[in-house]
């Protein structure tokens, strides 16, 4: 069997580098990126194994705990999800009933602590306030910021200061940023009525 000639441009994805295969199965640059790749793929295995096992052993745990009344505090942490701490500061304040049957021998009621944990009612969502309707207008009814600078003698800057500020409906069409004629002809024109 003849040399292949074939050269596949490729990227190691072990260790990043760019290689040419010689065929195209070939996924790895070298043979140490192969075993290193390997030991990757077992460890992450074994990672996922011990999970497995722990959430089990958890599941079994929590189990035999929800039939007792009263539990350890490592327990609790385990059936709650807090702290050792909070825990203790809770025995202390008195919200949670223990009983201490010798050193390291602290027992909780597991009744109280469910008590503590009941679902709160949640607030109704109010209703949606009516959003404003979107004034519609044609590009003849409307002034680019350049136009309406110049119109009033005003810099460009300016005028896009005095459009936010005021919060006058704008939309771009193009490269063109509009504003409704009225919309500035009220600002700058005087009002005869004052």
């Amino acid at each position: 069997m003849g040399i292949s000639k074939l050269k596949i441009p490729k990227i190691c994805p072990q260790c990043g580098k760019p290689f040419e295969a010689k065929t195209i199965t070939t996924v790895y640059c070298s043979q140490n990126c192969i075993n290193n790749a390997s030991r990757a793929k077992k460890k992450q295995e074994l990672e996922e194994q011990r999970t497995q096992t722990l959430l089990q052993e958890q599941a079994e745990t929590i189990a035999q705990i929800q039939t007792r009344p009263y539990i350890t505090i490592a327990e609790a942490v385990v059936l709650f999800g807090i702290s050792k701490n909070t825990m203790h500061r809770l025995i202390k304040a008195g919200k949670v009933p223990a009983i201490n049957l010798g050193e390291r021998l602290t027992r909780v009621s597991r009744a109280h602590i469910e008590a503590m944990f009941t679902a709160v009612p949640v607030p109704e969502e109010k209703p949606q306030e009516p959003q404003p309707v979107k004034l519609q207008y044609e590009t003849s009814q409307c002034y680019t910021i350049m136009e309406a600078a110049e119109k009033y003698n005003v810099a460009q800057s300016a005028m896009a200061n005095i459009i936010r500020r005021r919060n006058i409906p704008r939309w771009k069409v193009g490269k063109y940023l509009y504003v409704p004629k009225e919309s500035i002809d009220n600002i700058f024109t005087p009002n005869p009525n004052h």
